[in-house]
């Protein structure tokens, strides 16, 4: 019987709906819309600010442990190989069951960070990933 490695983990994370890590912490889950001032001729009380486009913050899982698929990707990115995968990042509670969930679109790695290195240590841990993406909504 397997045991689940990524229980101890808050944040699952999916990429192409297959389970591939587990993180405590997510960072820079934020979306902004842009906006444009428009002055009307003629009108000095106020201006018109009119939305223009959405932007998305690169969104940063700490503290976690994957497996090597992540690696592979990441790597393959700073060989120039850029490849959009759409990724899962699901909460759970304290029994497992899951109480949110963001579907983000089109990301790839822009950063890994590892953990340092200790010999008495059976995981490999993973400090931080950094993904960079199009757009994220709840799932």
């Amino acid at each position: 019987m397997r045991t689940d490695p990524f229980l101890n983990f808050r944040f699952v994370v999916e990429i192409n709906h297959v389970q591939r890590g587990g993180f405590s912490h997510v960072k820079g889950m934020s979306r902004e819309i842009k906006i444009d001032a428009y002055h009307e001729g003629g009108l000095n009380d106020f201006e018109h600010k009119l939305a223009s486009q959405t932007t998305f913050g690169n969104i940063t899982l700490e503290r976690g442990l994957v497996d090597h698929y992540l690696w592979s990707w990441q790597e393959a990115a700073v060989e120039g190989s850029i490849e959009r995968r759409d990724i899962t990042i699901s909460i759970r509670d304290g029994n497992q069951a899951e109480l949110w969930r963001w579907l983000v679109d089109g990301a790839f790695p822009v950063k890994w960070t590892g953990s340092d290195l200790d010999a008495g240590s059976a995981q490999a841990l993973v400090e931080s990933v950094e993904f960079a993406h199009r757009g994220f909504k709840r799932g």
